[in-house]
This record gives structure tokens, C-alpha cells and sequence, in this order.
């Protein structure tokens, strides 16, 4: 793991009309940086803030906020979070003592424009295109959710099965394909962020 030592990494931009824009992916908060694997790619259009942790081979797409200014976020290896998403905590009160950090395990596939909030991901779990985790909710390991779903505060998925719907339900155990999809989904993104990362360069 590495830690950005300054307060962003900064990227500058030419435009047609020669304004130079800067850029700031990775933001100090309160003195605390986030600390990003070298083998992770973040997008020079995503925003990491403050208590962040990301693992290694991970990627962070466009316009994802991961927000960890106020409780931690951890991020594990070989997770995607996909374009539009947004990640954010629970603080600490005399109603929630701790608050509610976010965590995500590896080997997770975040789809575009989700919304994690002070929840737990477990490893090798899909989460479908704009659906929606919440507060203390819990999602066992080789779990899929289906796009457009409302995980309620709370609720635990159990391992190996679909959930769909708003607010999500058990639809059925995910078959042997599914689960193996999860796992390629987690592998391919690896691999095409390497690409990414050539580009950029």
C-alpha cells in the first residue's frame, strides 16, 4: 500500500481555450489521506476523500465519490467500483455509537451508479446498476443483487442466493454459472484497468 503524501493527486488538462484545469482525485481530510495500492487504478474523474483504504488491483471508475471523511472505508483487493457510484458513512452520535463505517470485501463487482452507505459487502458479491445498500446492512460472501434493488438498514443476504427488488428480497440460490460470473466479473476488471492505466500514461 501507498499513502499520497500531499494534500491530491493532480492532474492538469488543456482545453481549446488553453484554461488549464486541475484536477484533485485523492484528497487529504483532517489529516488523513487515503492509502491506495499501487496496483489500483483510480480515475482522474473519480474523488477519494479522507479515511479510505483500497486494496490492490482495484479500480475506481468515473465520477465514483468514495467519501470517508466522517468513519472509514475499506475497499479490498480486486473490487470495482463503477462509473456514477457513490460510497459514504455514518458518523459516530450518542444514537449510534461507532457510527457506521462502510467496508467492502474483495473480489466484489460494484455496478454503475450504486449507492453503498455505512454497510458490509462480503467477498465475491455482484451488486447490480443503481441499487442501493444501507445502514448496517450486511451482504454475505457469493451474493448477487440484482440491478434497480433497496437493500433496508439492517437486513442481512444470506450467502448464494439472487436478491432483487425494492426493498430486496431472496428470489432464488444463484447457480453454479452466477457464482463463477461473479469471480470473472472481479477478474476482468483487473484486467481491462491495466489497459486504463497504459492509456492514461
Amino acid at each position: 500500500m501507498v499513502a499520497c503524501t500531499h494534500a491530491g493527486t493532480v492532474r492538469g488538462r488543456v482545453f481549446n481555450n488553453n484554461r488549464t484545469v486541475i484536477v484533485i482525485m485523492i484528497r487529504t481530510f483532517e489529516g488523513i489521506t487515503p492509502v491506495i495500492a499501487a496496483s489500483t487504478y483510480i480515475d482522474e474523474a473519480a474523488v477519494v476523500i479522507g479515511n479510505v483504504t483500497i486494496g490492490e488491483h482495484s479500480s475506481v471508475w468515473p465520477t465514483v465519490v468514495i467519501r470517508g471523511d466522517v468513519n472509514t472505508i475499506s475497499i479490498g483487493d480486486r473490487t470495482s467500483i463503477q462509473d456514477g457510484s457513490v460510497l459514504h458513512v455514518n458518523h459516530d452520535a450518542d444514537d449510534n455509537p461507532g457510527g457506521d463505517p462502510l467496508t467492502i470485501g474483495s473480489d466484489v463487482t460494484v455496478g454503475h451508479k450504486v449507492m453503498l452507505h455505512g454497510c458490509t459487502i462480503q467477498d465475491h458479491c455482484l451488486i447490480g446498476m443503481s441499487s442501493t445498500v444501507l445502514d448496517k446492512a450486511v451482504v454475505e460472501s457469493h451474493t448477487m443483487i440484482g440491478a434497480g434493488s433497496l437493500v433496508s438498514p439492517g437486513k442481512v443476504l444470506e450467502s448464494g442466493y439472487l436478491y432483487m427488488g425494492m426493498p430486496a428480497r431472496q428470489v432464488r440460490k444463484l447457480t453454479d454459472e452466477e457464482l463463477a460470473y461473479i469471480d470473472y466479473a472481479a477478474q476482468f476488471y483487473a484486467r481491462l484497468k491495466e489497459k486504463h492505466r497504459v492509456t492514461d500514461d
